[in-house]
């Protein structure tokens, strides 16, 4: 390397550092911002940035009330969220803490073999992005064809994938029209071939095929519509946030004909994620139990028999008898042996909980490599799919 080479190398190192001093650390306890959960940076409403951990230091214990250190703005703590640029320069500029390697661990494990997974579990894929995907909220595979289906905040809403991380196909416009998508929360796909979506912007449930063409929409029948899978009878079961409810949708989706809208729970506390065992047909629901966001509420999931059947439930007390640390259940999914797996993001890993005559029996499958995994999906060939909404990516985990 020649003497300006180095003295241009000097200069750029000179500028990280000048960077993550100005920029990445919290002004408050001067810890450097990271995308473990505690040193998150977190936009204030006011505009100025703090860390997670002091976010919780400073709101009151009672009405979770705090004053911006800065302007002294006051805000609750549930009106603070991730600050994105922040958590993708650190991406950017330390990418060895935050992104997996393809062997299956995390960079800079050690070498007594801390990885990222089980040792049935191997990191293969990670596809996305910021600008490929735009705040993503929920995941589906096609059954038939392994495409992978996302749904995101972007101009087209509903984005497929091959498992090459190739996008194939984008449709569902931002805007009134009545098949435009305002607002996705989940997606899911049907048996045969079709995509459902929950819009929480008009409280509707729609269906398109492949090429983008809208078959049916759902609405007037709820009042928060959000979580989606599919039973083994091709049937779409769909949670209600805001009326507590659980529906099974009968349709005949290619001729997009609504034929029953049945309701068979009533009784849940804001259920949000939902998951059908395709090899039993249980169902696993995930109930929110405060409003206030991740930082002090709390989860329930509750399991049914395909009779709805209530037959095991667990909290995030009960969770924290198997974990020393607060768990926070942010989606739930089943593999094809019929165990449940759940994403934790307060830990940002992922569960297996066990089957469901053997629930809960709690294994750690993924510790590392996540930032905020909000969904979860398997393939036909066993392998785990995160969307991971931290950094708008998705990432395939194969069984070995």
């Amino acid at each position: 390397m020649s003497a300006k080479d180095s003295e241009k190398m000097q200069i750029m190192m000179e500028l990280v550092n000048e960077t993550e001093i100005s920029l990445l650390e919290c002004k408050v306890c001067f810890e450097k911002y990271s995308h473990q959960k505690q040193h998150r940076p977190r936009n204030l409403p006011c505009g100025h940035i703090i860390c997670l951990d002091c976010v919780c230091s400073l709101a009151h214990p009672r009405n979770f009330r705090l004053e911006c250190p800065f302007c002294r703005r006051v805000c609750k703590s549930s009106e603070t969220s991730d600050c994105l640029p922040l958590l993708h320069l650190t991406e950017i500029l330390r990418p060895a803490t935050n992104i997996p390697s393809t062997s299956g661990t995390t960079a800079g494990a050690s070498d007594e073999g801390i990885g990222s997974t089980s040792p049935g579990l191997t990191f293969s894929l990670s596809f996305g992005g910021w600008g490929m995907l735009i705040n993503p909220t929920g995941i589906a595979v096609c059954q038939r064809s392994s495409c992978v289906v996302v749904a995101h905040d972007g101009k087209k809403r509903i984005k497929l994938f091959g498992l090459s991380g190739s996008c194939i196909q984008q449709f569902g416009e931002r805007g009134n029209a009545g098949n435009d998508i305002k607002y996705p929360l989940d997606v899911t796909v049907t048996l045969d071939g079709h995509v459902v979506v929950t819009d929480s912007g008009d409280q509707s449930v729609k269906v398109f095929d492949f090429d983008g063409r809208g078959k049916l929409v759902i609405r007037g029948s709820f009042h928060l519509p959000w979580g989606l899978d599919i039973t083994p009878e091709n049937k779409v079961i769909l949670t209600d946030a805001n009326a507590g409810a659980l529906y099974h949708l009968t349709a005949d989706f290619k001729k997009g004909e609504l034929k029953k809208i049945q309701k068979t729970q009533s009784d849940l506390c804001n259920p949000r994620e939902v998951a059908v065992s395709q090899l039993s047909g249980v169902i696993a629901v995930i109930e929110h139990l405060l409003a206030r966001g991740p930082n002090y509420s709390s989860t329930r999931m509750k399991i049914f028999n395909a009779d709805m059947t209530l037959i095991g439930q667990l909290d995030s007390f009960g969770l924290n008898l198997f974990f020393p640390s607060k768990i926070y259940v942010t989606a739930v999914t089943f593999d094809r042996e019929g165990h449940i797996i759940v994403a934790d993001v307060y830990n940002q890993a992922v569960l297996c909980l066990g089957k469901p005559e053997e629930f809960p029996v709690f294994k750690p499958i993924i510790t590392q490599g996540l930032a905020y995994p909000v969904a979860l999906t398997y393939t036909a060939n066993n392998s785990l799919i995160v969307l991971d909404n931290g950094d708008h990516s998705v990432k395939i985990y194969t069984t070995s």
